[in-house]
């Protein structure tokens, strides 16, 4: 299912499927073989079925758009130690077919692996495809893989090795205000060596109001922070506080951002807070035109994904992203696979 899922989306953004759907099957490993009669080999937290794979297209201001696949890599007996063996082995085994920039993932990624793993995973990967078809590589590393509580600490840590001590200052003074309700929930690499291979943290702001993630915004430098707050009110008008999941604060740091990231990204999590996918659709695509993208081409998107209709219920479309830069601003829409039937009943 999702490699025809996945072939459909290469056609809608315009590139090579080979390279996608190969690299889907590596990451996978025995769980792209697993037939969907099947109950999940392992509960993947990639997406809420237990789906181990999650889409998303990414649409810049200059018209460009990108594919990109998160997805978890499984061993035939996963587990949370086993499941970080088969991440670590992934790495070795791309490196050198996609010529993979590993010094930064090297000095941390002990930092990241524990011998006992906690939290809902330890890496994830994704991979993102431009027209070219050529596929640049990110790593994610779950900042909790030590425990909730060493968190902040692990997170200190990286940055400090990766040369970036002011940077944790910053993302702690903006994002990490709030105690108890701020939280690191991951940490991700860049692996390529271009000069904006990026280093970035994201923040879940659990009971967050806009302003909250317009604070967080506030920490980069020569971008609107009030485009957060309106982002907000398009994509949930009626929502005062986001009680149910969190929005989520990013920051990105390339090779001369000693203190100051380039770039803020936020994520709603949209099927929280409408009663459908209809309703996502609509206010997604009310949005869409105003970042200079064709509705168009969601539609496009979800077509290639499902036929189900989109009143039946919310989760196909479950994230939508706000990015922000110095004279740049995109947009990234999250679409699930539904693979084991899309977010269960009551999960919103």
């Amino acid at each position: 299912m999702t490699g025809t899922q996945l072939k459909n989306l290469c056609e809608v953004v315009g590139i090579d499927e080979s390279a996608a759907l190969r690299l889907l099957s590596d990451v996978l490993g025995p769980a792209a073989q697993r037939p969907l009669s099947e109950p999940p080999i392992y509960p993947s937290d990639v997406a809420d079925d237990a789906t181990p794979v999650e889409y998303s297209l990414q649409f810049q201001d200059d018209g460009s758009r990108r594919l990109r696949i998160l997805a978890e890599a499984l061993p035939a007996h996963p587990g949370p130690a086993a499941n970080l063996a088969a991440a670590r082995q992934l790495v070795d085994a791309l490196a050198d077919r996609y010529h993979l920039a590993l010094d930064r993932l090297r000095s941390v990624q002990d930092l990241f692996s524990p011998d006992e793993p906690q939290g809902k995973f330890s890496w994830w990967f994704s991979f993102i495809f431009d027209a070219s078809g050529a596929p640049k590589f990110k790593v994610y590393f779950n900042p909790h893989v030590r425990g909730a509580d060493a968190a902040p600490r692990l997170v200190k840590k990286a940055f400090d090795r990766l040369g970036m001590a002011g940077a944790h200052e910053t993302v702690h003074r903006y994002a990490l205000r709030r105690d108890g309700l701020d939280d690191p929930v991951f940490f991700a690499l860049d692996l390529d060596d271009s000069p904006h291979a990026r280093v970035k943290l994201y923040v879940s702001q659990r009971d967050a109001r806009p302003s909250d993630a317009q604070a967080a915004a506030d920490a980069v430098p020569g971008i609107d922070p009030a485009l957060v707050r309106e982002f907000c009110a398009q994509l949930a008008p009626d929502t005062e506080v986001f009680t149910g999941r969190p929005l989520v604060s990013s920051y990105s740091f390339v090779a001369d951002d000693v203190d100051k990231p380039s770039n803020y990204s936020l994520y709603l999590p949209i099927r929280d807070y409408v009663p459908n996918d209809a309703v996502a659709r609509e206010r997604i695509g009310g949005y869409l035109p105003q970042v200079g993208v064709d509705p168009a081409v969601l539609d496009r998107a979800i077509g290639a994904l499902t036929d189900r209709p989109l009143a039946a219920r919310a989760g196909l479309l479950a994230h939508i992203s706000l990015r922000l830069s110095p004279n740049r601003i995109g947009t990234t829409v999250y679409l699930s696979s539904e693979a084991y039937g899309g977010t269960p009943a009551g999960e919103r």
